[in-house]
This record gives structure tokens, sequence and C-alpha cells, in this order.
């Protein structure tokens, strides 16, 4: 915070005093530089030229890891500071000076004075080939008395016990498997990602003999009877007791709760993960895909919601009092009785509660039924459908009632009654209805069809008669006119004429002017018009008749041939009779009997 004028006088001063010259140094402002490294005590020392650059306490070092060309450095984190040094790398060139690697030599300069956790001498206890689902992998598990040791392919992890919060045994759904979750803080970290949580999966078939590497006198004094030399059990039941009596917690498994299935852990999705939530005594943990822990007073509210994709399943939502939400979507319908029940029981706070209780009756009434039958959502629509038909029912009745139409059954039963048995009456008549109004449009469509050629044309109207009469003189006048622009030149023309001379025009004499041109003359065009239209219905009721003396005469002819026909009987037809006289057994001929009178109607081509 100095001024650059004060530097001269600070530097007289300390010259006077100290006998001490005042030096200047350029910040680093790169975030890299080339330069050398110097030990000197609990320091080291980044040196640019002759000028240190940077020092660093080794006693802050927590972790000294070595790459090919490479060693990382991480510190312990000060928890009171809003901003800290995680870690620095520093690039070592590969220079090989009397045999001596200089990564590993650096790095055992660092390792000498830092507080890094050690593995100095032997594990209690090692665990081989672990299932390790954070981080992902198979590890190998060295118990120390103050650390615990992850030995991976790639990775090493060690986790101090004072940084252990929390152990959780939890079953897994299918009941054959365990999950064995150590919850962290501060994370154990690999880069940028941090791991809060270590999850290991154990098969409940998985048998080990375990033997501390330990005097049974040092068993004794230091675990109190926690633990002995010699053990033997399932794996995850040896891994969870070791823990527990090196880290001093108590194990976490889940309470009562138990789903519809009768497991004690809830099938659902987070993060588009899909996983396993297991309310227990005092909070809810999901594992695996990220796995986490919510405590009961952390949380604000929970809501039930219903699922955005299907009605067959719902959403869980958590919030806690610093406004973060965790969203389990996807759990089953049969799911929510148990769950709200258990919400419930804890007094958690739940949103909507009213809403939650009656939507709970409705998840309950279905719950031990078969799914592809019942859907709460589903019948709650038939309902409100019911309802809509009933009211349609009744206002098409209704409005039938008023334009009539119905047979006459119909309408006795309206007026007789009310109530269903009316409308289940009422049906049959609206059918009826339906028939009838289609009858005569069928009609319709059938005479279009079925046109007469020999009807008489339809006049021409009177502007038509018009515009034949004067078009020549309208090219005339307009030489050069388009056969649109001559139609709306005649309609104006027409227009402006007076409602005489459209009623009844000059003669031909005075159209015609001097040099026997065609003036536009304004003949009796109406009146033409008015003729032509009672000609022609004259003519089509004078067709008229006569198509209804054929048709009178035709079925005349018909109810004769009928009358005949019923008088006289064929051969073939006497002869079938089993009653028949004696005289019907005789050889008749063609058109014997009866022949002369049949001849015009039967047998006109036979002889008589």
């Amino acid at each position: 915070g100095f001024r650059e004028s004060e530097f001269d006088k600070l530097s007289d001063f300390f010259k006077a005093h100290y006998r001490l010259e005042l030096a200047e140094k350029d910040l680093c402002v790169k975030g890299w530089n080339w330069g050398t490294v110097r030990f000197g005590g609990q320091l080291l020392s980044f040196d640019i030229g002759e000028q240190p650059v940077f020092e660093i306490p080794l006693s802050n070092v927590s972790q000294c890891t070595t790459g090919k060309n490479e060693v990382t450095l991480e510190f312990h984190q000060n928890d009171d500071a809003e901003v800290s040094l995680m870690e620095v790398r520093f690039y070592v060139p590969p220079t090989q000076e009397d045999g001596v690697d200089p990564v590993e030599a650096f790095a055992q300069n660092v390792l000498s004075k830092a507080d890094v956790i050690q593995a100095t001498g032997d594990a209690i206890c090692i665990f081989r080939e672990l299932q390790c689902l954070t981080p992902r992998g198979r590890y190998d598990i060295r118990i120390y008395p103050t650390f615990l040791h992850l030995h991976g392919k790639t990775f090493d992890y060690k986790i101090p016990y004072t940084t252990v919060l929390r152990l959780f045994l939890l079953p897994h759904k299918d009941q054959r498997q365990m999950f064995f979750v150590i919850s962290l803080d501060p994370p154990i970290k690999q880069g940028q990602t941090r791991y809060h949580f270590l999850i290991l999966l154990f098969s409940k078939d998985e048998d080990i003999s375990l033997t501390l590497n330990m005097n049974e006198e040092e068993v004794e004094k230091r675990f109190e009877g926690r633990l002995t030399k010699n053990m033997s059990g399932s794996l995850y039941e040896m891994v969870s007791r070791v823990m527990k009596a090196l880290v001093n917690r108590k194990i976490t498994v889940p309470g009562n709760f138990q789903g519809h299935s009768g497991a004690q852990c809830i099938t659902c999705s987070y993060k588009a993960s899909s996983g396993l939530l297991y309310p227990l005594e005092r909070g809810f943990i999901y594992v695996h895909k990220p796995p986490v822990h919510i405590r009961f007073d952390e949380i604000s509210f929970v809501n039930f919601a219903r699922g955005t994709t299907t009605t067959r399943s719902f959403d869980f939502e958590i919030e806690t009092k610093q406004g973060t939400q965790y969203t389990f979507s996807s759990i089953e319908r049969e799911e929510y009785g148990k769950l709200f029940d258990f919400v419930n029981a804890k007094k958690l706070n739940i949103k909507n509660r009213g809403l939650k209780e009656g939507m709970k009756q409705s998840y309950d009434e279905y719950a031990d039924s078969d799914e592809d039958q019942h859907d709460a959502y589903l019948e709650r629509m038939k309902e409100e459908g019911k309802i809509r038909e009933e009211n349609a029912n009744d206002s098409s009745d209704g409005s039938g009632e008023e334009t009539g139409g119905f047979d006459s059954n119909a309408s006795a039963s309206s007026s007789s009654g009310d109530g269903d048995s009316d409308r289940d009456e009422k049906k049959p008549a609206k059918k009826a209805k339906i028939v009838k109004d289609r009858k005569p449009r069928k009609k319709q469509v059938e005479s279009k069809k079925g046109k007469d050629p020999n009807a008489p044309k339809r006049p021409m109207s009177a502007y038509m008669l018009w515009l034949n009469a004067n078009r020549e003189k309208i090219k005339s006048d307009h030489p050069g006119i388009s056969i649109t622009d001559l139609s709306k030149k005649a309609g104006e023309l027409w227009k402006a004429m007076s409602k005489e001379k459209k009623e009844v025009g000059r003669s031909g004499k005075e159209a015609r002017g001097e040099n026997g041109q065609a003036n536009i003359p304004s003949a009796p065009h109406r009146d033409r018009s008015k003729k032509k239209k009672k000609k022609q219905e004259k003519q089509m009721k004078g067709k008229a008749e006569k198509k209804g003396a054929a048709s009178r005469s035709s079925s005349s002819t018909k109810s004769s041939a009928k009358g005949l026909s019923e008088s006289f009987k064929s051969k073939e037809f006497v002869s079938s009779d089993e009653s028949s006289s004696a005289e019907s057994k005789k050889e008749v001929g063609p058109c014997s009997g009866a022949g002369e009178s049949l001849a015009p109607v039967g047998c006109s081509a036979l002889p008589p």
C-alpha cells in the first residue's frame, strides 16, 4: 500500500538505521514460471534468478503425489478462510543426476518435513478387492490405526478417521446385497472431483476369516472388547465392525419403514439416474449416483406431486431450510400411502396437506389391486365423462321435443313421464329423426343424377338477352377490349340503365341509326325473359301430365297381368298339386284350356 514516491524515503531510512538495502521484487501474475526450488528448514522456496517468488510452509502440506514428470502438493484446508489454496503442481524436467530421479528426490524432500499422513508401520488388517461404487472401481482397503488407505490400480486415497462423519449399513432391495456408506467431511478428491461419500457394495453370501495384526493384549487394551484378534463372518459385517471400532461412531441402519414390497427402501430416480431412497429414523439417504443425505432438522417441507409422464407414479420433493430442492421421481403409486404415513409420523411439514390426504385415499383405494384394471385418475375421468354424456342426452332430447319429427310412441313417452325411463324411451325416437332427415337429401342427389335430357331449356335472363344484342356495339365502341373487361363494361352499362328501359325498350326501327348500324337497343328484355319463362313452365307442365298418364297406364297393365296370372295356372303348377282332380291329369297343350284368352298376354307367338 506504499506509494512509489515513498520508496526513496524508506530506502534512506533502512540504510541509515539498519544498514540494509531496500530491494524491489516483481510479482508473478502469469500463473506459471520457470525457476528453482530450494528447501530450507520447514519452507519450500521457489526462486527466479536469485529472487524468491513465493514460499510454502511444508507443515501445511497434507499430501504429496508424484507423476511421470510432476509433483503435486495438496494442502490442509483452513475452515476459517473463505478462499484457500488447494494444490500446487511442479513440473520437473527429466534430467538424471548421479542416478537419482529428480521427481523422487523432490518428493522425499517434501515428505521429510511435511505433515503428510504416511503409511508408517504395518496395517491392522487388509480387505482385498472390494467393490467400490464411489469412487468407482476395485480397491484394496488397508486399515491403519489413524487412517484408511484405499489402494486402486490408478488412484490411492488416504482417509483420516477424523474426517468420517457417519457410517450407514443399508440392505439392497433385492435382499442379496448390502451397501456400506461412509460420509466424509472434508471429502476425498481427485483433480476437480470431490467424493463426499465412500460407498462399498457387498454380497451377503461372501464370508471371510479375519486376523488382526496385533497381539491379543493390544487388541483388548485398544478396542475394549469391540474387536478380537480372530474374527469370522460375512464380509460386510467384518468391514462395518472394524470401521465402527476404529472411527468410534455408531452405524446407522434403516428404521421401521417398510415399503409396498416389504423392502426398507423405495425405488426412484434422482437427476435422471435410478437408485434407492432409504427413509431413516432421523433423515433420508439416497444411493448411489449421486449420493444424498438429508437430515430431518434440515428439511423445511416435503411435497407429493403427480408424476409428469404417467399417472402410475408420483414425485417426492424435499426442500431444505437453505432453499435447496431435491426431487425424487418415478416412485410407484403403491408406495404413496406408506411414505405419506412415515412423513406424517415424523411430523414433517407437508405442503398442501389437505389435498395430499385426499390424494392418499385415492391411491390407497387402488394400491392392492391390479394396475391394468384400476387407475384413480382414469376412474375420475370416466365419472366426468358419464356426467357429460347425460347432460348431452338431456339437451338433445329437449331440442327434439321442440322441433318435432318424432314418432307417436316417442311423443307419448315424453309426455307421459320424466326421469331415467323417459330418457331411455326417447333414444329410439332420436334415431328415427335422423333417418327421416336423411331421406329427402338422398332424393335430391338422385334427382340431380337422373336429369331429364328432353326437358325444355331454361330461358335466358333479361341481362343475358340484352348482352347478346349489344355485345358487338360495345366491342366497336371499345376496340381491343378483352373478354373480362367487356363483361365488366356491360355490367356497368346495365346497372346505369333505368328500370323502364330494362322492362320495355324501343322498337327495332327506333333501335337503328341513320347509317343502318345497330345502336345500343333497349328491347323489351325483361318482358321477353318473362314470356320465355312462362313458355318453359307450360312445356314442363304438359310433359308432367304425359308422364303421369304413362305411369297410370303401366300400373293398370301390371295389375291386369297380375289378375290373369292368378286366374290361370300352368301345367307344372296343376300337376304338382296332390289333391288335383282327374280332369287336370289329362294331357294339356302349351296353351290349352284358355289359349285364345291367354294369347294377348303370354302366348302371342304360339298358334291357336
